[in-house]
């Protein structure tokens, strides 16, 4: 395969074929991430993107789902992405389901019957990242997108046919705007009405200028308590009529995988019992990116 830079995935397509289509982010100016610095946006050649298809043919075949990488696949002319998803379904006919991220911009710039086509050839779920559904939270990581537009990109997808995985951030606000994130975020989460949302814990790193600011004290990163009542005050804003609320990514203190609406009040007790001390958080060792 033909790699450039480094690559990118949801935790959930770990085992999934990774074809790169794309290089970079075509927004990459969020304040909290690092993973595109330093790496140019750029669409791959046709020839290069076929290529990496007949490798996944030959080399890939035990695989069953397949995620066009990196942050802006969607981004690409409708033609294209539809040669592409042709290919993968003539080349790769064992591959059960097609994944992508998706941003705003992506996502405006495709008509709704775009999406429903993309859907129908294959693309059937999107990972979008809300980080947050505060707007001042928004504006001040450089999101590119306030709350309203969220909402509207997020039931577009929707409303196309694909299944929605919606990321957010715990601690993106900051100590300050904690709670009013969480709140907010649920409300936006509830908007939307995804099937998967992935809740993770800010970590700084240093190539980014939220870590920058921290350094002047100019962002104050909630404490693991105080990430805690964020999820608390999140999920208990959060109503799902059919969908899974997870926070078991290696960055979280409390790991949590509910399927709403049926366990939150299992995981609002379990959420609680943290908080008093009585559930072991993960020691800070032991969380990832």
């Amino acid at each position: 395969m033909h790699y450039q830079g480094n690559i990118f995935r949801p935790p959930s397509e770990a085992y999934s074929i990774l074809l790169q289509i794309t290089t970079g982010c075509s927004h990459n100016k969020c304040t909290f991430c690092g993973m595109y610095k330093g790496s140019r946006f750029s669409i791959k050649d046709d020839r290069t993107i076929m290529a990496d298809i007949d490798f996944a043919a030959i080399h890939c075949k035990n695989q069953e789902r397949l995620f066009l990488c990196d942050g802006d696949a969607l981004i690409l002319p409708q033609e294209r992405l539809l040669t592409i998803l042709a290919a993968i379904r003539t080349k790769l006919p064992w591959v059960t389901r097609i994944g992508t991220y998706a941003n705003t911009k992506s996502i405006r710039r495709k008509t709704p019957e775009q999406l429903r086509e993309l859907c129908e050839n294959g693309l059937t779920i999107a990972y979008m990242g809300l980080e947050s559904g505060d707007d001042v939270t928004l504006q001040n990581i450089n999101k590119g997108a306030d709350a309203e537009r969220m909402i509207d990109m997020g039931r577009k997808l929707r409303a196309a046919g694909m299944k929605l995985s919606i990321t957010v951030l715990l601690g993106i606000a900051g100590t300050e705007r904690s709670h009013i994130h969480a709140r907010e975020t649920g409300r936006v989460l509830t908007a939307i009405d995804p099937e998967y949302v992935g809740a993770l814990s800010l970590m700084l790193t240093p190539n980014t200028p939220l870590f920058e600011a921290s350094r002047r004290n100019e962002f104050n990163l909630p404490s693991p308590h105080e990430m805690l009542e964020e999820l608390a005050v999140m999920f208990a804003s959060t109503v799902l009529t059919d969908g899974y609320f997870h926070a078991n990514h290696a960055s979280n203190y409390l790991p949590i995988k509910a399927k709403l609406p049926n366990d939150k009040e299992a995981t609002l007790q379990l959420i609680d019992r943290a908080l008093k001390g009585k559930v072991g958080l993960k020691p800070e060792y032991m969380r990832g990116l």
